[in-house]
């Protein structure tokens, strides 16, 4: 993939938005590297829902950081990752980061409902929570990484199609599925006002529970649905800057991509991965 001559977009605009991206992940990377630090030296619990989130936030934010920084020492060797691996590391690993930190506020949101409501039917339902929210979390990597490996891959074009289209398909519908149930913990947190005491003995409410849920489900979910439009009704060979979504960029690895994608690339993880994940590192 490398990007296509006569640029629409100037220069100068494409290095400016990469700076800016490059600056904005690297802030959010320094901002959830204090936040542990400062765990650590409080004497907090080390394995804990919120270090958990923090420790996904910040691989990701330095993953995003790196991918930029590579387009902004020279734009094509960011993009002409010739190893399988490197090129899922640095453009699909960041959104598998996202589902688990995703699975990650639902199993913690699932708790406060029933510790709330009682803390005896948590005990009960505690280890079929675990393991769902952990299964969950692999079949969207195993899903994803192997998609990603049979893309890179000398398969079919028609094969190809396909595989995009399934890991879109498995990919998405589980974004949607969690980001429906971290809604519906929303509701239920709503309605529940005892939920309010308990949130801030762990120094949050449920105003601000509702507000960070709410914005990621939304986001979250809406991106996933725009993708798998996208991924459906879009034609391979018609060009144009909306005709990828959450994975679509990193299977275009011998392809030319315009200034249009690129900038589209770039307002595409600033809306519905930055916007989300600071949210839940500021929670």
């Amino acid at each position: 993939m490398a990007l296509a001559e006569g640029a629409a977009v100037p220069y100068a605009v494409e290095l400016g938005l990469t700076v800016l991206h490059t600056a904005l992940y690297a802030a959010l990377f320094l901002f959830a590297y204090l936040q542990l630090w400062l765990l650590l030296y409080y004497r907090e619990r080390r394995l804990s829902y919120h270090t958990l989130c923090l420790f996904l936030c910040l691989l990701w934010a330095a993953l995003r950081t790196t991918l930029f920084s590579f387009y902004l020492q020279n734009s094509l060797q960011a993009l002409r990752l010739q190893q399988p691996f490197a090129h899922w590391l640095l453009y699909c690993l960041p959104g598998c980061l996202l589902f688990s930190s995703l699975c990650l506020l639902n199993l913690y949101f699932a708790e406060v409902i029933f510790k709330v409501k009682c803390a005896a039917e948590f005990n009960k339902y505690k280890v079929l929570l675990y393991l769902g929210s952990i299964l969950t979390s692999l079949l969207f990597l195993v899903v994803n990484l192997t998609c990603a490996m049979l893309i890179h891959g000398e398969v079919p074009e028609k094969q190809l199609r396909w595989t995009v289209l399934a890991r879109a398909l498995v990919n998405d519908s589980l974004f949607i599925l969690c980001a429906i149930s971290l809604a519906c913990c929303m509701c239920k947190l709503g309605k529940m006002s005892s939920a309010n005491v308990y949130l801030e003995s762990k120094g949050t409410s449920v105003c601000q529970a509702i507000l960070v849920g709410s914005v990621v489900a939304l986001l979250y979910s809406s991106r996933a649905c725009y993708n798998l439009v996208a991924v459906a009704i879009s034609p391979d060979n018609v060009p144009g800057p909306f005709n990828y979504g959450w994975d679509n960029l990193s299977d275009k690895v011998h392809v030319e991509v315009s200034s249009e994608e690129y900038v589209v690339f770039g307002v595409v993880l600033f809306l519905w991965e930055l916007v989300p994940t600071t949210f839940v590192v500021l929670f």
